[in-house]
């Protein structure tokens, strides 16, 4: 089975943890490390033939255009995680298109090829921010993938459907492609990725998502660039609890990161809903199961 790997392309300093501390303007200041990051990245892809949906912040792609432009010849899909990784509950919808316009025209301009995908800053479409996919929609968006549903005192729709399924607006419709999570109701345990799949021993981590592809399902998993980089600078910026989740086992990452792509077959969020889609859509609007017909790779 296909399981949909992305990875969100900001810098060390760029998180939600730090926007308090670090103000936007000044983000030029600081030693960028996600180039190099992001290449390691496309390194270890290439040896374990994965294809991935890079969410690409509008920032990151105006100022390292060469970085776009290798993602996008080694073959993986470009997405857009927001110009200046905002939190989208904290915007009025004007505020979003306009960022969002801003990211696209530039991960575009580089690369030539159309942008259809987002992931919000943080998981930030809540049910505080749903009005976000009517301009997802009206944009000419097809899919997104940021709700996540669980609990978090930053994000996550806790009773939201976590299949892949269609959103409908008034602006037209789009597919969701929910973070993945097991469990129910609060014994949920977030399993996608980034600060939970460093802090998680990874055989809990693949026994989780493996559980998610016998129920006939493809799970999504996601990291940043930073969290493969141990000598990354370490900032005093941020809660105590803030920093502990931004630093913890970033030496672990790389190894654990191996071990997944060893462990599963991966491929673009588009490939993934596309074949979803295909295979078994047969025009439900809502839950949707997945039957694939490849094998997962033996654990």
């Amino acid at each position: 089975m296909l399981n949909a790997l992305t990875i969100d392309v900001e810098d060390y300093y760029q998180v939600t943890a730090f926007e308090q501390s670090i103000p936007r303007s000044s983000w030029g200041d600081y030693e960028s490390r996600v180039v190099r990051n992001t290449e390691r990245l496309l390194e270890l892809f290439e040896l374990h033939d994965a294809t991935a949906t890079f969410y690409i912040l509008g920032w990151v792609a105006e100022r390292f255009p060469g970085l776009v432009r290798r993602i996008h010849e080694a073959g993986h899909e470009l997405g857009s995680h927001s110009y200046w990784h905002r939190l989208i509950y904290q915007l009025e919808p004007r505020e979003f298109r306009e960022d969002l316009i801003k990211s696209c025209d530039a991960i575009q301009d580089i690369s030539g090829a159309k942008v259809k995908t987002f992931r919000a800053p943080s998981f930030s479409i809540t049910k505080r921010s749903l009005w976000a996919f009517e301009v997802l929609a009206e944009l000419g968006f097809e899919i997104d993938s940021s709700v996540y549903p669980t609990a978090h005192d930053r994000y996550g729709i806790r009773d939201a459907n976590r299949s892949i399924h269609r959103v409908e607006t008034v602006q037209g419709e789009l597919w969701e492609f929910p973070m993945t999570s097991i469990g129910r109701g609060p014994l949920t345990v977030p399993i996608s990725g980034g600060g939970y799949f460093r802090l998680y021993p990874i055989k809990a981590t693949l026994k989780g998502l493996h559980s998610v592809n016998l129920r006939g399902e493809p799970f999504v998993f996601y990291l940043h660039p930073w969290e493969i980089d141990p000598l990354q600078p370490r900032l005093p910026h941020g809660s105590r609890i803030s920093r502990w989740r931004h630093y913890v086992n970033l030496a672990s990452t790389e190894a654990k990161l191996t071990r997944l792509l060893q462990s599963f077959d991966f491929a673009s969020v588009s490939r993934v809903v596309s074949q979803h889609n295909r295979d078994e859509c047969n025009g439900h609007r809502l839950s949707l199961d997945v039957a694939e017909s490849e094998t997962v790779k033996d654990l």
